[in-house]
């Protein structure tokens, strides 16, 4: 039994947290996502279990967060496809290779597989960058089953595909492309310069050149944590104005929670805007882009 609050939260538009998502998030119309700067909250790990699921819930109805990354073959899938239906969550797939699946009946299979892959990517820091070739069918199927269970449960094409421990980008997912072309997919985190080395940035950005070609991707990625300093926060929401921007939240760390159930991102301005679902606004014109793209790979977000 989950211990969350069964307080009825109100959301951040003023209407009853116990509206469904989409009756809730109506506020933010065509005009608003042009003009205000306007950022997707994604919560990762939906389904992973009772509690997680439901402290995503809560926050979604509370209207600080846009949508929700599901897990598939976890304790608490099924209901979280049934709650994502009844309240009409946006949810994609979050790719699970590392973390055990703990739904019954297990799939021995399948459990093995993600066994063996999950030892290979943690086995060391740069395991994921390295294409492994006897697990070629392993990634294989282990994709495949996710994609599958995911469109079984929620009764819809999965259209969307991040990773937990964004092990999505791994080297055999990316090389073997298992992943449906023209769906949107997580990109890279985000740093500035000074944060990860120039080799780190500049492969990270080779690496968003080459998920380009064949599938969609917001122009910046973030953490939510840490939430302080505010000031962090600002900046990444004022890029909401030009740019697609993601960032995603663990509301299971109570630090992140607490965040967003006493208001959230509206601390960062009265102009700020939580897209009500996950929406890619339309690209930047050519030139824009160009320049984007170079400030990206110097790893300084532009202002």
């Amino acid at each position: 039994m989950s211990t969350t609050s069964r307080a009825n939260p109100i959301s951040m538009d003023g209407h009853d947290g116990n509206l469904p998502v989409a009756e809730a998030q109506r506020g933010l119309n065509a005009d608003d996502l042009q003009t205000r700067p306007t950022v997707i909250v994604n919560a990762d790990d939906w389904g992973r279990e009772v509690f997680t699921t439901d402290r995503i819930l809560e926050c979604l109805l509370h209207g600080s967060i846009s949508s929700a990354s599901a897990m598939v073959f976890m304790e608490d899938s099924e209901r979280a496809a049934d709650l994502a239906r009844q309240y009409g969550v946006d949810t994609g797939l979050h790719l699970n290779f590392t973390l055990p699946f703990t739904s019954r009946p297990r799939l021995r299979r399948l459990m093995e597989y993600q066994e063996q892959i999950g030892r290979f990517l943690q086995s060391h820091r740069y395991a994921p960058v390295i294409y492994h070739r006897r697990l070629v069918a392993m990634f294989d199927y282990v994709v495949k089953a996710q994609i599958e269970e995911y469109e079984r449960l929620y009764g819809t094409p999965v259209n969307r595909i991040d990773g937990h421990h964004h092990m999505h980008l791994s080297r055999n997912v990316l090389v073997q492309e298992l992943l449906p072309e023209g769906i949107i997919v997580r990109r890279n985190l985000t740093f500035r310069k000074g944060e990860k080395g120039y080799f780190n940035r500049f492969f990270r950005h080779r690496q968003d050149v080459t998920l380009a070609r064949r599938h969609r991707m917001t122009d910046f990625f973030f953490d939510l944590h840490p939430v302080e300093p505010l000031e962090r926060l600002k900046e990444i929401c004022s890029l909401g104005e030009r740019f697609n921007i993601e960032i995603e939240t663990h509301p299971i760390r109570d630090a992140e929670y607490k965040f967003l159930m006493n208001g959230g991102l509206a601390h960062c301005g009265e102009k700020i805007a939580i897209a009500r679902n996950y929406i890619l606004r339309d690209r930047l014109p050519k030139s824009e882009a160009s320049t984007l793209t170079a400030q990206q790979q110097q790893g300084r977000p532009p202002r």
